[in-house]
């Protein structure tokens, strides 16, 4: 289904880290072979966000073929030492990607900025300019780029694949919110067809997990968010 808000980018990189948890165990990272919904997030929030509303990733089609390598990494020892690390990064990735916003009611106080028309065409314009903030996909060294595009077009490599079933993997968090006291995670089993994946929504997927009970933080002014952190949010920065 597309929305009337709907838009569409090309993100590309020379390699890509989506770090598959189980793996994590020891210091290492392996990737999935897709981006996780979480990460497509992430980098249309960096193209363009604001806590008005919040972005739902509806699809992704992968263009190039799915390729790994493996590099030899120091992660950072704060405590001392000198660890030597394997990461298992995707190599020379390029995604379309389909999303559109939906408003966010857990912030009342900023009703008066949901113009859908604003946010859309704004939106639009960063994709043209390259994002607002810095592509990364995955992890920090993986430095991306975003151009527009039509979703659909121009060839890819998996067109004429058959169905292609991916696994159990990590769709995204529930953070505590109003209503809900509890930090959980939600899992699916993505299956590619002719290179595309259909993201479920946040609210229907089919496994969801509680990590840990755990609190909402509400922002107060004036007591722990300041007229100024405000200023900041609303103009489009986190507070």
């Amino acid at each position: 289904m597309r929305y009337s808000n709907t838009v569409s980018f090309k993100v590309y990189a020379r390699k890509a880290l989506f770090t598959d948890p189980l793996t994590r165990i020891g210091g290492e990272k392996s990737t999935y072979s897709i981006p996780s919904y979480e990460a497509l997030k992430g980098i249309t929030e960096s193209i363009y966000w604001k806590p008005t509303f919040t972005w739902v990733i509806d699809r992704v089609r992968v263009l190039n073929p799915i390729c790994t390598r493996a590099e030899s990494m120091r992660p950072i020892e704060y405590g001392g030492g000198n660890t030597l690390a394997i990461y298992n990064y995707l190599n020379d990735v390029a995604y379309q990607v389909e999303a559109h916003f939906v408003w966010s009611l857990s912030r009342p106080e900023l009703a008066q900025d949901r113009n859908e028309n604003k946010h859309y065409f704004i939106a639009k314009r960063m994709i043209e300019k390259g994002g607002r903030r810095d592509i990364y996909l995955g992890t920090r060294e993986c430095q991306g780029y975003v151009e527009p595009c039509t979703f659909g077009e121009g060839a890819g490599y998996y067109d004429d694949a058959p169905d292609m079933p991916l696994g159990c993997m990590v769709h995204g968090f529930n953070y505590a919110d109003a209503g809900q006291n509890e930090l959980s995670v939600r899992l699916w089993q993505p299956v590619m067809k002719e290179g595309v994946i259909e993201f479920p929504k946040p609210e229907d997927c089919p496994i969801v997990r509680s990590l840990r009970n755990d609190a909402p933080v509400f922002f107060v002014p004036g007591e722990n968010f300041s007229s100024c952190d405000m200023l900041y949010a609303e103009e489009g920065g986190q507070p």
